[in-house]
């Protein structure tokens, strides 16, 4: 292996160990985010349920306008 090829090798591999880990965080911080996260999935499902809805009701066919007896 030349020595470019070594280093690069080298870089690749150390790298793929060395990871820098996040800062920690208190128990109050994470809930905090916990909370956010399960207001968020809350919001995100009903959104869907909207968007379904609105999906059914605009693949009904529509009636032509006083062709009700």
């Amino acid at each position: 292996m030349s020595g470019p090829d070594a280093v690069a090798a080298f870089m690749f591999f150390g790298g793929a160990f060395w990871v820098p880990r996040p800062p920690e965080m208190d128990r109050e911080e994470r809930g905090e985010i916990l909370t956010e996260l399960q207001q968020v999935r809350h919001e995100v499902a009903e959104l869907a349920e909207r968007m379904d809805f609105a999906e059914r009701l605009l693949a009904k066919p529509r009636e032509a306008p006083g062709a009700r007896d």
